[in-house]
């Protein structure tokens, strides 16, 4: 009778998983979740016996390279794409040319909204920058992915600090205001 039972899980493969299908996979769950049971069990004993101790089998708390742990620490946390923008701003000079690296830095990168802030040091370079945007995004997400970034948001050089002191008529917002 249990090969009448499988034999439509097998014809079925594209179709809903039979009842066979759904024990197995029960089964496997349970025998993951006893495992895991285990292992807490035998560590709990080990702690009351003096500490956990390092056998010869690998298990989680064994040394690792720097360079795992933390590619470790960025796919467990999901910083793939930041991390790789990161990257792709340590390289800025070569992927934008040393000549526009030199007047235009990145400033930070939006995850949410995939938005890249750069900024120049003259609005002439603002400019330019911005008429080069559509090719650098698709040169930055040919290294990054498809889709990671969808928009170069270029700002221009910070203006002065606005100075307060005793010859500022009040309620005026500075020099500015007399120009138009």
């Amino acid at each position: 009778m249990s090969g009448d039972e499988s034999a439509p899980g097998a014809a079925g493969k594209g179709a809903e998983p039979s009842g066979v299908d759904l024990a197995r996979v029960a089964l496997r769950a349970a025998k993951e979740a006893a495992r895991a049971r285990g292992d807490a069990a035998q560590q709990r004993k080990q702690a009351r016996r003096g500490g956990l101790r390092s056998g010869a089998r690998a298990d989680g708390r064994d040394p690792m390279a720097f360079g795992a742990a933390i590619n470790r620490l960025i796919n467990e946390r999901g910083w793939e794409a930041p991390a790789a923008v990161g990257g792709v701003m340590g390289r800025w000079p070569q992927i934008v040319g040393e000549d526009v690296a030199k007047h235009c830095e990145p400033e930070k990168y939006d995850e949410e909204e995939r938005v890249l802030v750069v900024r120049c040091d003259s609005t002439a370079w603002a400019t330019n920058l911005r008429l080069l945007a559509p090719t650098l995004v698709a040169r930055l997400n040919q290294d990054l992915g498809h889709g990671t970034i969808t928009l170069i948001k270029v700002l221009g050089p910070h203006g002065p600090a606005r100075r307060y002191g005793p010859l500022r008529a009040p309620g005026s917002t500075g020099p500015g205001d007399t120009y138009g």
